[in-house]
């Protein structure tokens, strides 16, 4: 005992490094708890947003009231809903035939006007001749006018065989030279397609997305056996005749001041050294001079850089893309002005708000407001010139930037990274040289929605037909798509245009016949 405390200076020192080792001790077990937290937050909010995703609705757009956002500059969101179709609306009636749907303007609760250049068949209702006279003095009536109401008919598809009968004439006196009648080029010589039903098949695949095999039980119904690899043959055959097109295509698409690019998966079941389960990649560019709308669809099993640095190889203009990185060889190897995607950002802080506490204002409504305001900027200038929707930015725009650039800044430091508004903010700081890369050129979109908006159909496609085949049937549907979806870019029917394509294009040998098949040549476009 006399030991023990006879050394003051040791107990002290023992227990100071007691309490070092249980500081230690407790800030391992806060770094830990905070982890924990950190992580069951993480994974709430994983939860909160799958729920959302899969009950809550798909729509990005969201309401907040301006008295609870935090920037006095904010705009409120004003949504106006467009008038609903009602099986319940009245019977439109008429003295005469009903007009455009462009001449008169739709109603709330009211139906569209049928189009007056549709053909019309009349079926007239009469009254009985015994209803013909009048029931006070019996004098024969007199027709003074009639109601007319429309109904919306149609004829389902009809098969039938077209004979090409090619004449032959011969010398009666010499029996020789004989002349046959020439048959015009077809799409496919050595088959009995003929363009409307190959240009009817692509359609129903590629806009319709109707798979082969359903495209086959349809035939079987109207007494016709077309099997789905016939179909497919065709589909890869014709995507063979249209090369010369979409490389006119291509070519107009490079001249392009800006192209935007995405890619979405594609399964390949009998890829070369790659199981069927691999996730291969259509590649999606749009872009093209004013009116000379482009959409290109490219198959490729890799989503590496290689691939926008093969398909852009000679382009030297502007990029617009996602926050993917592949893109960056591209940018680099090309000089390219590489520009961000602000629909990508705004998505972001849109999947944030979806998992803060129900009705309190947070950070991703800060965001999402500013981000609006830049919209709304855009609006403004849709139909200005270039430089004019610079001058626009200058003025209206940068403003806008600069504060959403000090909010960041400052939010970067108070976040949480792993949490859903933590992984919004750190996605806009690391994107943000590309996004505001728009301030410096009138040309430049504020988003790459020209590129989803072109992909969505093929992703609708997918949906239904699953997957590719072979390689040559993934880049068979590619040029098909091209053809297809470039039609739509421009305003042209696409059924109207394959058969128009399929019927002058095996006789169409030089530019200027190709150029002529180019869908912005078509004259008159048709809204689709």
């Amino acid at each position: 005992m006399q030991n023990a405390t006879s050394n003051p200076q040791k107990i002290i020192a023992e227990l100071e490094q007691k309490l070092r080792a249980q500081a230690t001790d407790i800030a391992r077990l806060e770094r830990k708890n905070n982890s924990l937290e950190a992580a069951k937050r993480e994974l709430f909010e994983q939860l909160r947003l799958l729920i959302e995703n899969r009950f809550g609705p798909s729509t990005e757009k969201y309401k907040i009231p301006q008295e609870d956002l935090f920037f006095d500059e904010a705009e409120a969101l004003v949504e106006s809903e467009p008038a609903s179709d009602s099986d319940d609306a009245p019977e439109d009636k008429a003295e005469t035939p009903a007009k455009p749907a462009s001449a008169k303007p739709r109603t709330r609760g009211g139906r569209l006007a049928l189009p007056a250049e549709l053909p019309r068949v009349d079926i007239i209702h009469d009254v009985a001749d015994d209803q013909k006279h009048c029931h006070n003095d019996g004098t024969e009536l007199v027709c003074i006018g009639e109601e007319i109401s429309e109904q919306l008919d149609i004829i389902p598809a009809r098969i039938q065989v077209i004979r090409h009968i090619r004449r032959k004439y011969a010398c009666k006196t010499c029996e020789d030279g004989v002349v046959t009648a020439l048959m015009p080029p077809q799409p496919l010589p050595k088959s009995n397609a003929s363009p409307n039903l190959l240009a009817y098949s692509f359609i129903a695949k590629y806009v319709d997305a109707l798979p082969l095999y359903r495209q086959e039980r349809a035939f079987k119904r109207l007494g016709i056996d077309l099997p789905r690899n016939t179909l497919a043959r065709w589909m890869i055959q014709t995507s063979e005749l249209i090369e010369p097109l979409i490389e006119r295509c291509r070519h107009h698409l490079q001249s392009s001041a800006v192209i935007h690019m995405d890619e979405t998966t594609l399964q390949v079941n009998t890829e070369p050294d790659r199981k069927a389960s691999s996730p291969s990649y259509m590649w999606v560019q749009r872009g093209g001079p004013p009116g000379q709308q482009v959409v290109l669809y490219d198959y490729d099993a890799s989503r590496s850089g290689q691939v926008p640095t093969r398909l852009l190889e000679n382009y030297r203009g502007i990029l617009v893309t996602d926050g993917y990185e592949g893109y960056a060889q591209v940018v680099r190897t090309n000089q390219l002005t590489h520009v961000g995607c602000w629909a990508h950002a705004r998505r972001k802080f849109v999947e944030a708000q979806k998992v803060q506490p129900k009705g309190k204002v947070g950070r991703a409504d800060q965001a999402l407001s500013l981000i609006r305001s830049l919209y709304a900027v855009e609006k403004k200038a849709q139909h200005v010139t270039a430089e004019e929707r610079l001058t626009l930015r200058a003025t209206q725009s940068r403003p806008i930037i600069e504060k959403l650039e000090a909010w960041l800044t400052k939010s970067l430091n108070q976040v949480p990274p792993k949490t859903a508004i933590g992984k919004a903010l750190i996605y806009l700081n690391r994107q943000w040289p590309k996004l505001t890369v728009f301030l410096t050129d009138g040309r430049i979109p504020l988003d790459n929605n020209p590129a989803e908006n072109a992909i969505r159909p093929f992703v609708i496609g997918r949906k239904n037909w699953l997957f590719s085949q072979t390689p040559k049937g993934a880049h068979a549907s590619a040029k098909l798509y091209s053809l297809i979806e470039t039609a739509r870019a421009n305003g042209i029917e696409p059924y109207s245009y394959m058969v128009e394509v399929l019927t002058k294009l095996p006789s169409s040998k030089t530019d200027d016949e190709l150029d002529r098949l180019l869908p912005w040549n078509q004259g008159e476009t048709i809204p689709v």
